[in-house]
C-alpha cells in the first residue's frame, strides 16, 4: 500500500500532457500519508496510535516544506507501508544536503525557522538522502509503526 507522486507528463482523456510534480502543499501530502495509515489499518485489523499518526503528518509536512523553501520544489514525493515502517520519500531539484542552523545567528537574534530538519531527524528511526541521477536529491524518513495501538485513521 503505498502512494506516489511523480514528475512526468501523464495523457489526459483529450490527449493533452499534463505536469504531476507532486503535493502541491504540505495539506496534500498529509492527506497522502492518512490514506496510506488508514488502508494499512484496515489490512492489518489494528490501527496505529494517535501520537504515530501525528508524527508522520508532521514528517511529511516538513519535509515538503523544507523542499519548497529549499529545493525548488517537489519533484517526487512516495509514502509507503514496509512491515513494521514506514516510508516517506521527498524529492526535489537542489543537491544541498539538509542543514541544522543555531536557532540564534551571530549577531545575537532568534531566526524564525530552521527547525524542521532536527524535528525530523528526532521523530524518525532512520533518516536517508540520497542524490538522484537527474539532479536534486530524494530525503527518506522510515518512522516505525507499533504493532498494537488504538484508532489512527479519525485522528488527524
Amino acid at each position: 500500500m503505498s502512494e506516489q507522486y511523480r514528475t512526468g507528463v501523464t495523457k489526459t482523456s483529450t490527449g493533452a500532457g499534463r505536469v504531476r510534480r507532486g503535493p502541491r502543499s504540505p495539506a496534500e501530502a498529509r492527506g497522502a500519508v492518512r490514506r496510506v495509515l488508514s488502508e494499512q489499518s484496515l489490512a492489518r485489523g489494528a490501527a496505529c496510535e494517535p501520537d504515530t499518526l501525528s508524527d508522520a503528518l508532521l514528517v511529511a509536512s516538513e519535509l515538503t516544506t523544507n523542499a519548497m523553501l529549499h529545493g525548488g520544489g517537489v519533484t517526487g514525493f512516495d509514502v509507503e507501508v514496509v512491515g513494521e515502517d514506514l516510508y516517506l520519500s521527498v524529492s526535489d531539484r537542489e543537491r544541498r544536503r539538509p542543514v541544522t542552523l543555531d536557532p540564534i545567528d551571530r549577531q545575537g537574534r532568534h531566526r524564525c525557522g530552521g527547525r524542521g530538519w532536527p524535528i525530523v531527524c528526532r521523530l524518525s528511526r532512520t533518516v536517508l538522502v540520497s542524490d538522484l541521477p537527474t539532479g536534486g536529491k530524494r530525503v527518506t524518513a522510515v518512522l516505525r509503526l507499533p504493532t498494537e495501538c488504538p484508532e489512527w485513521a479519525n485522528r488527524a
